[in-house]
């Protein structure tokens, strides 16, 4: 079991390090599967593995529609025509439904050991081998702890060993925040417990938030102590380990979850016999050999998740090897460091979270990935579909993980089947819809508890169209036909006949969503009112106009559907144009209002010019510029995921120093005993804060440094769009492109060396134009290119094939 360096030698680039315990959450490290997650704390009196699995949420399948809401509908737009802003508010509150179900904590391991005063503490992770590791000595003997979460085996394996033979004594004990109770069966221990039927979102501050009744979940879990030499005690509620040489410890985990339109307590899966299945297929592996047996579930956790993580390597200066400083004081040192090994930690790390909390057919990262400890988490710990659920997603197909987004696109079609309703019922419109939140029962109404919400984040109902633009993405990158007929554009229409339907005319003859807002923010109208509700928010017309190229280019691609492709095609020539306003920004409304908060955490109004690719210097040049002004305008300083946001947006508007000086202000240390704090960044674990904890600052900023080394939305790919002058060397392999295209490129004095193209499809490669390059293919043989552009070249490739971009020949 290798241990890291007590001395002055560094440790590798993908690892996390640290040289005391955790004491706060946010200070552990965490583990996953994409089904179940732990954090670990590291602890040498007390060691916490405190754990999660996927589909413990509260509730359960319920009708969310609201019967009434069309009553309201034409009332809300004749408000806005009228001007009335103030009174559509209020209008609009009675179109809203419930709130969703909240992710809910499964329960903590703890192992006593009372060992206090201890020498040469490290505690660390992993990132290759997605393994937390622990040791220290106390006297004379090396105490060393190696855990994973195996996908494979659907289970944390977690190994103690001692240098002194009969040197591990302490106890093992689980517990659960929620109603529950634990025993010990011989050598293994049984927790089982129930859910609450309701959990209030932590805002609301309700008399009695967490209500539990007859249609909660049910769920169990077992930890199997596996002792190799000494005796192993079974107590009432507790195991004890006496002398032994090492240990293994196996935990499964599972509820009786069955589906979002099953109730989980009539109609649910048995969390006692899966549990006690996989178990005994565990035990039948490793029993008479503990040794041996974790051996071989690690070579077999390694040969599943490696191929994924190694897929793509990145540094970003010449050094292989990280300072030998704990994460922790690496962070803290940031801005003067600048270190650049720091940064590309930042960026895998962010890949490590996406695969351990998002793998094919699990249920989608949430607003914590995986991973939660509190019974009321941060807003619900949902699905809020706004921008966080997207951005999770954000770096899955540019840094090669695209796997990982089949647990959206699952996702996504189960929320088809509940938006539909909501279309019907709420709306009187075909097609399906969603809105602000969601949870694992597809909640797709409009969340405020029938009007207690915020119009401005309650009543945003186009998250559908915007998550189909995931679908559409994946199609770019993989180029999958029968992923496209049968998944996608399926989904895709569905959404687009909700736009349809959705859609006004404006008195100029302009097609308009109304009621309309942008997310989370306030506007002042001219005569001083505040406000939420108009109608074309800039917002709005983004998503859709996205949503309509996507579908169109879908039906054109797959040979289908001509006459509605014609409807799109007519009604986003009508769409209310982008506009800009006075100030020479962006405007965010359809009239040229202020924003009660100007530096507002939410850019959605940039939509077009990311995450989408309808605002570009090249085809849309004042547009872009106006994006420009409006991030000026609006700050970079803000919190976690609205500073990942920003590095995406300033990379796409080619500005690298810009982008390096937001991911600067994100390596941010923030204190995780300070609960008042307000601005944005990261916790001693690498965690973003928003504050608090949201994942999805990570998968933002990985995303971003990506964006910031390979575009393609363009149309072409385009190489180091946005290199910052602190990273004047570095190498990256693995990155995707629109196309089929893996890129590899190296640099130095911040000018590209070379790159390698490997073309998955053998698709025409389009590139921006590199003065005196050439191309060669495999055999050395100079490939001819043709000019599309100005500056845009294309050559022919060959599927599999790999082309390399060197300077010419002087």
């Amino acid at each position: 079991m290798a241990t890291p360096s007590t001395g002055n030698a560094p440790l590798g680039p993908n690892v996390l390090w640290y040289d005391r315990p955790a004491h706060y959450w946010v200070e552990a490290l965490p583990l996953g599967n994409g089904r179940l997650g732990a954090m670990i704390f590291g602890g040498t009196d007390r060691e916490r593995v405190q754990f999660n699995e996927e589909s413990l949420w509260s509730g359960y399948p319920r009708d969310h529609t609201n019967p009434t809401a069309p009553s309201y509908l034409p009332k809300v737009r004749e408000a806005v025509f009228a001007g009335q802003y103030d009174l559509a508010d209020r209008l609009v509150r009675g179109m809203q439904g419930p709130y969703t179900q909240s992710y809910l904590p499964f329960g903590d391991v703890y192992l006593d050991f009372g060992h206090a005063e201890v020498q040469g503490y490290r505690r660390w992770l992993d990132l290759d081998t997605a393994s937390h590791h622990v040791a220290y000595r106390l006297g004379e003997a090396h105490y060393t702890r190696e855990a994973f979460i195996s996908a494979p085996a659907n289970a944390l394996i977690l190994r103690l060993a001692a240098s002194r033979p009969g040197g591990l004594t302490f106890r093992v004990r689980m517990t659960s925040p929620l109603q529950s109770r634990t025993q010990a069966q011989g050598d293994s221990l049984l927790l089982t417990g129930k859910a609450p039927e309701q959990d209030d979102p932590h805002y609301l501050h309700t008399e009695n938030p967490i209500r539990y009744g007859e249609e909660g979940m049910t769920f169990a879990a077992r930890v199997w102590v596996c002792p190799q030499g000494g005796r192993l005690t079974s107590l009432e509620e507790a195991l004890e380990v006496s002398g032994a040489d090492e240990v293994l410890l196996i935990l499964v985990a599972a509820t009786s979850f069955n589906g979002f339109d099953r109730s989980p307590s009539r109609e649910g899966k048995d969390p006692l016999a899966i549990t006690a299945a996989a178990l005994s297929a565990l035990q039948g592996r490793v029993r008479g050999e503990p040794a041996a047996g974790f051996a071989a579930l690690r070579r077999e956790h390694l040969a599943e998740y490696q191929p994924l993580f190694r897929r793509l390597t990145i540094r970003l200066r010449e050094e292989t090897t990280a300072p030998d400083l704990p994460t922790d004081r690496r962070i803290a040192a940031f801005q003067e460091t600048r270190d650049p090994s720091l940064v590309a930690l930042l960026f895998q790390y962010g890949r490590y979270l996406l695969i351990a909390s998002s793998r094919p057919h699990t249920l989608p990262a949430n607003l914590q990935g995986i991973w939660n400890d509190q019974l009321q988490p941060p807003w619900s710990s949902n699905y809020t579909l706004n921008i966080n659920t997207q951005m999770n997603y954000w770096p899955a197909e540019t840094t090669n993980l695209p796997e990982c987004t089949t647990a959206l696109f699952d996702f996504i079609q189960n929320l088809r089947v509940n938006g539909e309703k909501v279309a019907r019922t709420n709306y009187g419109c075909r097609g399906w819809c969603s809105h602000h939140n969601s949870d694992i029962w597809a909640q797709a109404a409009p969340v405020g508890n029938y009007g207690g919400g915020e119009p401005t984040w309650a009543n945003f109902a186009l998250s559908g169209p915007w998550l189909c633009t995931h679908l559409w993405e994946h199609f770019a990158f993989g180029g999958d036909l029968d992923f496209l007929r049968e998944t996608a554009y399926p989904l895709m229409k569905g959404a687009a006949e909700f736009c349809l339907d959705w859609l006004i005319e404006d008195q100029e003859g302009h097609l308009v969503t109304c009621p309309s807002v942008s997310c989370e923010n306030t506007f002042i109208t001219e005569a001083g009112l505040k406000a939420q509700t108009s109608m074309a928010s800039t917002f709005d017309m983004a998503i859709i106009r996205q949503h309509f190229d996507d579908c169109i280019a879908a039906a054109e691609t797959l040979g289908v559907d001509a006459e509605f492709a014609a409807r799109l095609k007519a009604a986003r020539a009508r769409l209310y144009p982008f506009k800009i306003g006075k100030k020479g920004d962006l405007q965010e409304w359809f009239k040229d209002w202020e924003a009660a908060d100007p530096h507002h955490r939410h850019i959605s109004h940039l939509m077009g010019l990311h995450p989408f690719s309808l605002i570009t210097r090249r085809e849309t040049p004042e547009l872009f510029e106006a994006c420009k002004r409006s991030l000026d305008l609006r700050g970079d300083e803000s919190t976690g995921w609205s500073m990942g946001w920003k590095v995406n947006c300033w990379a796409r508007l080619k500005d690298g120093d810009r982008a390096f000086k937001i991911l600067t202000d994100l390596f941010t240390l923030i204190d995780p005993a300070d609960f008042n704090y307000r601005r944005g960044g990261l916790y001693p674990n690498l965690f973003d804060a928003h504050p608090p904890f949201q994942i999805d600052g990570n998968m933002g900023a990985t995303a971003g440094i990506a964006e910031m080394l390979l575009q393609s939305h363009e149309g072409f790919l385009a190489f180091l769009p946005a290199l910052p002058s602190a990273w004047q060397e570095g190498y990256v392999k693995g990155l995707r492109a629109r196309g089929g295209f893996e890129v590899t490129l190296s640099w130095k004095g911040g000018q590209l060396t070379e790159a390698e193209i490997l073309s998955r499809l053998g698709r025409p490669c389009r590139l921006e134009a590199l003065a005196n390059w050439v191309i060669l293919s495999s055999n050395g043989q100079e490939v001819p290119v043709r000019r599309v552009a100005q500056d845009v070249l294309e050559f022919p490739t060959q599927p599999g094939e790999v082309y390399r971009i060197v300077p010419a020949p002087s």
